[in-house]
């Protein structure tokens, strides 16, 4: 299995930016697909992007247009741009393997708090 180190976070205010990475090591990283998931406070962990092997990519409806996702699979290594940052979008975000295997092995995640 994968293990993954996410950075890039921090306190932002609504409207600014941030882009988070996570470095993929243990496995052949171009072969899977990838995404970035979040947990917000008192909430279940959700997916918010994905991107495929051919780059494909799928966003929850609530960050449409403002985060992108990306790979880089030379560095074994996504990311996420994110813009146009709400309160809402408080969480810890985390990178895994799309869809999820059974026992999936999770980094520590890295806490993006949005507030003025």
């Amino acid at each position: 299995q994968m293990q993954f180190v996410e950075s890039g976070g921090g306190l932002v205010q609504p409207g600014g930016s941030l882009t988070l990475s996570c470095a993929a090591s243990g496995s052949v990283f171009s072969i899977f697909d990838m995404g970035w998931y979040r947990q917000g406070p008192g909430k279940q962990r959700d997916v918010v992007a994905t991107i495929s092997t051919d780059d494909s990519t799928n966003y929850m409806n609530s960050v449409k247009g403002r985060f992108t996702i990306s790979r880089d699979n030379a560095k074994a290594t996504i990311y996420l741009q994110m813009d146009n940052l709400k309160p809402e979008d408080t969480a810890v975000y985390y990178c895994n393997e799309y869809p999820l295997v059974a026992f999936a092995n999770w980094g520590q995640g890295t806490q993006v708090t949005v507030s003025s």
